[in-house]
This record gives structure tokens, C-alpha cells and sequence, in this order.
């Protein structure tokens, strides 16, 4: 019998499995403080008990609709353990509901977390809530529970998992679902930070098959390594953008998340209106080129795998554009106006011209849907 190997008659723990009750309840005394700095009306943000409590008339709304949103992290936590860059991946859990909530109209007023892990390491999984919750505060929205898990046998050593769970709320009269989009609406561009949370299973094929030195200062940024322009965190657009909409100066939002522009755009059209995007009209990141080079992306693959530089797009009239805009560069965005909506089948063209984007010719793609 060997020491590992407990004898016929050995008392088991769930610490023998792997699980260690004690770490977990140090880690929710240790971000206790953190959700209370998220609190907002309506929500306490205390954690402990068995679900968190939000009061919409504490609030301030008076005939509100629900908003939920879920999502991840994708493969970009690879790159965050691989590397030892937790402090951005929870902004970018946030970020990934909270920008779907708001293109809905809705204000996020809640937010709960999954930590997920083989083996809980409490100063890793500290460093995460910790960003989840500056994410929370970006956003507005209480950090009012969440769950960690610690399954042996079910991840590696060292990885971990994230899922994010955000409810908002809108007045019924405000709800945004783009029916009145039509022809002449003007498209405003809003900055990304990088690449956000998509398309990283590209970035790291990319990384893998070209040899990079992520820990070395990038070949378009002699001042940042390339580890940390790839893992710049989300930009959360809500602060922004909410009172723009509670002024109803906005006709449809669209969060550029997976499928680019090309698919994205399209999701908040109605039946009869066709977004046209002219990619001459704002300058397409160094971090995004550099992607292009490395892999010779050609542009509509370009156009439906990352966000080229635009987080979200903005459909206003056209005489409320020039307005909007300057709102929009007030609260800190970099806005371009980036295209129109146009008559025909509900889908989005994105064309450019030759050298635009290192095209060798004009070229234009498009998604019908």
C-alpha cells in the first residue's frame, strides 16, 4: 500500500477528491467587498445567500420589460492562463452581455457569474472577480451572486472556465427592435479596444503556426507587448450610449461580436432595409492588419471574423447623426460614420476600395439574412 492509497477502514474528506470547502468560502469573503462596490438602486449586492434580490421600483422603472443576456469568454482564457493575464478577462465576460443588452434599449442592472476550475486557486480566481466586477462597474450593473465550482478530473491543471449571466430592463415604450430603420438612416462606427472576445481560435492558430514571441514587444507597437495588445479587455458601450437612447435619438444598435460586420449588422435591420458599409471611412487598426498580414486574410473573411476596428454600430436618422455623434465623442467614443441603410433584402455589404483593408483591387462582400 503506498501513501497516497487510504486504508480499508480511512476516513475520506471531500478534501482527499480534491475539493476544498475552506478555500472556497476564503475566496467569497475575500470578493465580498468587491460585489458591495457595484451596489446601484435597486440591488444590496451582499453575497451569501441563495439567489440575489433586485427591486426594479427601487430603481426607478415604472412599466419595464426584461432584458437577459449570457455568454463567455471563448478561447481568448487560453491565452489569459497561458500568460497570466487574468485581469482583463472578467471585464471582457461583462462587456460580452452587457453590449447585448443595450442594443435592445436595456439597462443591465444585475450581473452573476460561473467560475469554473479543477482546482480552485484562489489568488487567480480573486484577480477575476476582481475584473468581473470593475467590468460591473463600467456597465452600471450590481455584481449580485455567482457560482464556483471546483470539479477534479474535469480541467487541467492551472485552467479554468468563465460564463456570465446579466439581466437589464427597459421601459416598454423605448424597447429598440429597429422597425423604423430605413433607407437614408446613417451607421456610426464606434472604436473597438482590440480584438475583444472573438475570434481567438484564428489569433491563436495564427500564433502557433507563425512562430510569434507573444512576450516581445509588437512589430505594430514597439511600446506594447503582443500579449497584452491581444488581450486588451472589451470596450463596454453602455455609459455611452444610454442617454442617447432614453432621448429615443437611436433607431438600432448591433454589438460586432462573432460573424464581424457582415453578420451582425443585419440582426437588428427589418425585412426591407440593406446596410451598405464603405470600409474607406475609418482606418483599419494596426492590431488588425498585423492579423491580415499574418495569415493573408482576404477582406470578407476579414469582415466576418473580427470587428475591424468597430465594437458597434449605430443607426440614427440622418439629421440626427452630426448630433449623436458629437454625444457620442463627449462620453469618450471614437465615432465614425461608417455607412447607410439602403432599400432592399435585409443584409449588409461591406466594400472597399483597392489597398483598402491590402486588397489588391475594389471589392465588396456581402451576407443576405
Amino acid at each position: 500500500m503506498t501513501d497516497e492509497t487510504p486504508s480499508a477502514d480511512a476516513s475520506y474528506t471531500y478534501a482527499d477528491a480534491g475539493v476544498s470547502i475552506a478555500a472556497g468560502n476564503a475566496l467569497v469573503r475575500a470578493i465580498a467587498p468587491l460585489a458591495r462596490a457595484t451596489r446601484r438602486p435597486g440591488a444590496d449586492a451582499d453575497l451569501g445567500g441563495f439567489g440575489g434580490l433586485f427591486d426594479l421600483k427601487a430603481a426607478g422603472f415604472v412599466d419595464p420589460l426584461l432584458v437577459a443576456a449570457n455568454d463567455g469568454v471563448g478561447t481568448k482564457l487560453k491565452l489569459a492562463i497561458e500568460w497570466d493575464r487574468h485581469e482583463g478577462v472578467g471585464v471582457d465576460l461583462v462587456a460580452m452581455c452587457v453590449n447585448d443588452l443595450i442594443v435592445q434599449g436595456a439597462e443591465p442592472l444585475f450581473f452573476l457569474d460561473y467560475y469554473a476550475s479543477g482546482r480552485l486557486d484562489e489568488g487567480v480566481a480573486e484577480r477575476v472577480i476582481a475584473s468581473i466586477a470593475e467590468g460591473c462597474r463600467q456597465a452600471g450593473c450590481a455584481l449580485i451572486g455567482g457560482e464556483t465550482a471546483e470539479m477534479p478530473g474535469m480541467y487541467a491543471e492551472g485552467d479554468y472556465d468563465l460564463a456570465g449571466f446579466c439581466v437589464g430592463a427597459v421601459e416598454r415604450d423605448r424597447l429598440l427592435t429597429g422597425r423604423g430603420i430605413g433607407a437614408g438612416d446613417v451607421i456610426l462606427g464606434l472604436a473597438s479596444s482590440g480584438v475583444h472576445s472573438n475570434g481567438f481560435s484564428l489569433v491563436r492558430r495564427l500564433a502557433a503556426d507563425k512562430g510569434w514571441k507573444l512576450d516581445r514587444p509588437a512589430l505594430f507597437d514597439q511600446d506594447r507587448l503582443l500579449i497584452d495588445a491581444l488581450m486588451a479587455p472589451t470596450r463596454i458601450y453602455v455609459a455611452s450610449l444610454l442617454p442617447s437612447l432614453r432621448e429615443g435619438r437611436i433607431k438600432g444598435l448591433a454589438h460586432i461580436t462573432g460573424g464581424g460586420l457582415l453578420e451582425n449588422i443585419p440582426r437588428v435591420l427589418p425585412d426591407d432595409a440593406h446596410a451598405v458599409i464603405d470600409a474607406d471611412e475609418w482606418p483599419l487598426p494596426r492590431l488588425m492588419a498585423f492579423l491580415q498580414a499574418q495569415g493573408r486574410i482576404e477582406p470578407e473573411e476579414l469582415a466576418r471574423t473580427f470587428n475591424c476596428g468597430i465594437g458597434m454600430a449605430v443607426v440614427v436618422a440622418a439629421d440626427e447623426a452630426d448630433a449623436v455623434a458629437a454625444a457620442l465623442a463627449a462620453a469618450g467614443e471614437t465615432v465614425f460614420r461608417i455607412g447607410a441603410i439602403e432599400k432592399g433584402s435585409r443584409g449588409c455589404t461591406v466594400r472597399g476600395s483597392a489597398e483598402t483593408w491590402s486588397a489588391r483591387d475594389d471589392w465588396s462582400a456581402t451576407h443576405e439574412g
